[in-house]
């Protein structure tokens, strides 16, 4: 009963939620209006007064809402208000001078200092994630292992851990088995063996852009060339971009992170995917999908990924719980169709074995229904993020500035005045322990230097707005 009674009132709230958060958004109600007392909607929806706190509350977290003392309930904010859309991408395919790759170092070894302000990290904070429960799975799965955690699991990865993951496949639309599928250190690991096992020095690779760096540089470093493709910001790379490339490149294989990309944080549609692989099936090139945010979504469904259309093996799928439940365990997978036998021979030549104990410790905690209840509340966490980090945006940066509208993920990517070199931003930034990743690192074009890429996987406090209130400052000083 009381079970029955709690999830009535959880609905009932997210319903009163949702109605004014459609009608902030079609201005209904203006920024500056008054909402209802709580006790005047609570007459009206026949419901206790802590629901409609409740409400409020959700409201408020999102930024849409303030609370005035002794007055009420104000909107606040209008995310359909601010900002521009940042446009399509157009690469032009000349190589940059500067050297990026001192730039990502400079970057990324801030990942120790102390009381930094990390905008540049695309993770989420340890405070919102489940640590204790977390805990307690790894030190059964030492008590549970044979030699404590200490013997080499098979090469394919844990198939209690297999297992899971092929269960979670149906979230996407996805029919794995557990032998379709092998386990990696984090996605990254299991997007080098793809690379690896598909191409050879001097092929070309298309992706999107701007991409993640670590696809760049690993490409780069076992001797592919790059073809940098039109990328929208709502919906990713066009499969008639895609079609021009094959038609004027001799393209061997095709990357993209086709749910909440990083760093544009586009969520492809998905006819598009189907038609993108169908596409790649037609011409025998093999599509690599980093599906790493898929399960951090801020609608109602998890979107698909392109291997739920894959009839031909020719999608390689990678996934981790890198960016959702444990960065440092350092646990991923793919599920790479028929580049199977390959990928597990490169697994085995470069690391014989994936770590033991971090896989058995999580395909306890997914076994448990306890992931779904995490993702909740973390969606729920960044959606209400991405808002408060947008309306800051709005307050403290220049007009000029031009914003992505992820539905999904951790990122925000940012594009401010032509005359601004978020390298030297990034550098006054860092005088003030606020880390950002710089647009350049994007890409190996010479472009993006007025862009940033922030993340708002932490917990909202008052000082992650003076943070971007401060940020915000520079920029306008720079212009």
């Amino acid at each position: 009963m009381n079970k029955s009674g709690t999830g009535k009132s959880e609905h009932l709230y997210l319903q009163i939620a949702e109605t004014f958060e459609h009608q902030i958004m079609d201005e209904v109600l203006k920024i500056g209006d008054k909402l209802p007392s709580v006790r005047l909607l609570s007459k009206e929806h026949g419901s206790s007064v802590s629901t409609i706190l409740q409400a409020y509350y959700h409201l408020e977290g999102k930024g849409l809402v303030e609370s005035r003392p002794q007055s009420g309930y104000y909107v606040r904010f209008n995310p359909s208000k601010f900002p521009r859309k940042i446009e399509k991408s157009n690469p032009v395919q000349v190589a940059k001078t500067k050297n990026v790759e001192a730039i990502i170092g400079e970057v990324y070894d801030d990942f120790s200092m102390p009381g930094i302000t990390r905008f540049s990290l695309s993770v989420p904070a340890p405070n919102l994630l489940p640590l204790a429960r977390l805990n307690k799975a790894m030190i059964q799965a030492l008590r549970d292992l044979p030699a404590n955690g200490t013997s080499y699991e098979q090469i394919n990865g844990n198939e209690q851990l297999r297992r899971q993951v092929a269960r979670w496949s149906m979230n996407w639309g996805g029919h794995l088995k557990p032998a379709e599928i092998i386990t990696t250190s984090g996605c990254m690991n299991a997007i080098a063996y793809c690379l690896m096992a598909i191409t050879k020095p001097g092929d070309t690779i298309a992706v999107e852009s701007p991409v993640y760096f670590g696809v760049l540089r690993f490409a780069q470093s076992i001797g592919l060339k790059i073809l940098e493709l039109p990328t929208d910001p709502d919906t990713g790379v066009d499969p008639s971009d895609i079609k021009k490339a094959i038609r004027n490149h001799s393209v061997k294989a095709v990357f993209l992170v086709t749910n909440f990309s990083n760093p544009l944080g586009y969520c492809m549609p998905d006819e598009q995917k189907k038609e993108t692989v169908t596409l790649l099936a037609k011409h025998g090139i093999p599509l690599i999908e980093d599906d790493l945010y898929g399960d951090v979504y801020f609608g109602k469904t998890r979107p698909r990924s392109c291997k739920s259309y894959d009839e031909e093996g020719n999608v390689l799928w990678c996934s981790s719980i890198s960016k959702t439940l444990a960065p440092g365990y350092r646990v991923g997978w793919v599920a790479p169709g028929r580049y199977f036998e390959k990928i597990k021979q490169l697994k085995l030549y470069h690391s014989i074995t994936s770590a033991t104990a971090q896989q058995q410790a999580l395909a306890s905690f997914l076994s448990t229904g306890r992931y779904e209840h995490h993702l909740r509340k973390l969606r729920q966490t960044l959606h209400a993020n991405s808002l408060q980090f947008t309306r800051a945006i709005g307050e403290y940066f220049p007009e000029s500035v031009k914003l992505s509208t992820p539905q999904g993920g951790f990122i925000l990517w940012l594009e401010l005045d032509k005359k601004i070199d978020t390298y030297h931003l990034y550098q006054e930034a860092m005088q003030h322990k606020i880390s950002i990743a710089p647009g350049t690192m994007f890409t190996l074009q010479d472009r993006y230097q007025n862009c940033m890429r922030l993340s708002y996987g932490m917990q909202w406090t008052n000082e992650t707005d003076k943070a971007l209130k401060k940020l915000g400052n520079l920029v306008k000083g720079m212009v």
